[in-house]
Order: structure tokens, then sequence, then C-alpha cells
């Protein structure tokens, strides 16, 4: 599949999710991590795992989250880089973007900036940010190379990158998985 055919399978994927996925939220956060965020965001989340347990993100510092979605991994890090930091949701789906935007402001937290992009193309300069944090977006991405490439760009030097994300080794799985538009988005 060419890269438009599979983004365009990611935004109809996404866009068509109605049901309430707040187990995935209380499976993967505790009820302190969970405490500051509004029940909007819980009930949309859709990350793979907890990486924000292992980035040591400091007061002060500039965040790219990529792929935001409903905004928890933006505004748990919001909570950790205080007012004096900066949070970037950075997503390609404008209504993840109004879901964080709106969760943000639920949540009083004005160091939250939405970002409309890709993350093969991240429209941040060079050296901007202190870490890259991102939640089961990655491997949505037909680019992985070019989107890691991206990232160090974006990093200052001796930046941080932690992610949770999904792994299959191509050749692991039969060619109708690895053409099926469920098995990219999903």
């Amino acid at each position: 599949m060419y890269s438009e055919e599979l983004k365009t399978l990611v935004r109809d994927a996404y866009g068509a999710i109605r049901s309430d996925t707040s187990r995935v939220a209380h499976k993967l956060y505790s009820p302190a991590e969970l405490q500051s965020v509004p029940a909007e965001s819980i009930k949309h989340a859709l990350g793979v795992g907890n990486h924000l347990r292992f980035a040591e993100i400091e007061p002060g510092e500039a965040i790219l989250d990529l792929g935001c979605g409903a905004g928890i991994d933006s505004m748990i890090a919001s909570r950790k880089t205080g007012n004096d930091g900066r949070v970037i949701a950075l997503d390609f789906l404008p209504e993840m973007l109004e879901r964080t935007a709106e969760a943000a402001a639920a949540a009083g937290l004005d160091n939250i900036e939405l970002l409309e992009g890709e993350m093969e193309a991240i429209p941040l300069p060079d050296n901007s940010v202190d870490h890259v944090i991102s939640n089961g977006v990655i491997n949505l991405s037909p680019r992985k190379a070019r989107v890691l490439a991206e990232c160090a760009r974006v990093l200052r030097p001796g930046g941080g990158f932690c992610i949770s994300d999904l792994a299959v080794e191509e050749n692991s799985l039969p060619p109708e998985v690895l053409t099926h538009p469920a098995a990219w988005a999903g």
C-alpha cells in the first residue's frame, strides 16, 4: 500500500471509533496519573503502554507528543513540565487536536500547544524540543525510519526519546495480513 492510502485508512479507522475505551486508560495509568485528566480524554484512550513512567521530564522542558490523540499523555507531561515548560501536541487528525484542546482547557492547562502535522515531516525547527514522547503511533506510519529521523532532527543534543509502541517483524506475517487495512490501523 502507498503512504496516502495508509493515512486514509488510519484517518478513517480512528475517526470511526465511537465506543468508550476508558478501560485502556485504567489499565495503563495509575489512579494518581489519571486524577487530573478529564473524563472525556480517559473515555477516548487508545495507547498501548505507559512510557511516561520512564521519561525523565523536568520542569521547564519542551516536550513533543507525537500523535497526541485524546491528550492523556500531553496532559501528564504538561504537569511534569510545569508552567515554565510546554508540550507540543502533534497530530495529523484535526479531530484529535480538538479533543486535546478541549481536555487541556477542562484541566486548566495552558502550556499545551496544538500542532497539526505529520510525524514524517514534523513542522518544528531543528533542536527545538527536550523530549519526544509517543504512545502507539509510530507503528501507524509506513515510513518509520523517516519518523525516527525527524525525531532526531527536532531533539536538542542530549534530549530524550521515550515511546510505547508495537513492533512486528515483517517476515513473521503473511502477505494478506501485511496488506490488510485493519492491520495498519488496528
